[in-house]
């Protein structure tokens, strides 16, 4: 065989898929389209383990509802007026709000209905926006309680370093080394230096 038989054979479709939509690959684990997670060495993602050592992070769960269809009105906000609503003057949506709770559209009362109207009050979409200058802090490698370790030292030397300008300044004030009451006042200070 040719290279060019080979190519026209390869061109020509089974005639049963010949008026179909083109074959899409799905997924594992019944995913409509193909996994586009990384391999383990791809991944970048690093978590602290302490002594400032870093391994890569575990990889993400697969979610619940893989496959499954999500439809706009779950994830879009819908309208919550009917069209032409927003052109009524005042007068005119008081008369429209007596009509429709003289019609019965009064707020739901059974427990089922008030929850499915909270269920459509929370699909609102709200979306967090970054600001421009930021720079994410880079990453220590340290554990939560070394990190609290180390910050605990720093405040400590910091604060031995203000009670003995506090306690300077008492000196140079009184003439005399601080006695109880003078001790509790320097110290007083210091908190409050170190609170601001």
């Amino acid at each position: 065989m040719t290279f060019l038989e080979f190519m026209t054979e390869g061109k020509a479709l089974d005639p049963s898929l010949a008026g179909g939509a083109s074959i899409r690959q799905t997924g594992a684990g019944g995913r409509k389209y193909p996994e586009r997670k990384k391999s383990e060495g791809e991944r970048k993602r690093m978590k602290a383990v302490g002594g400032g050592k870093q391994v890569p992070a575990a990889s993400y769960k697969d979610r619940k509802d893989i496959g499954g269809t999500k439809f706009k009105s779950d994830t879009i906000d819908q309208p919550t007026q009917e069209r032409g609503s927003a052109k009524l003057s005042a007068r005119e949506a008081q008369r429209k709000a007596y009509r429709e709770r003289k019609a019965g559209g009064a707020a739901p009362t059974t427990a089922k209905s008030k929850e499915k109207a909270a269920t459509e009050l929370l699909k609102k979409k709200t979306t967090k926006t970054v600001a421009p200058g930021y720079k994410p802090s880079k990453a220590s490698g340290m554990t939560r309680a070394e990190r609290d370790k180390k910050r605990g030292e720093g405040e400590r030397m910091l604060k031995g370093i203000m009670k003995t300008q506090e306690t300077e300044k008492y000196k140079k004030a009184t003439g005399q080394n601080p006695d109880a009451k003078g001790r509790t006042k320097i110290l007083g200070r210091v908190n409050k230096r170190m609170s601001t």
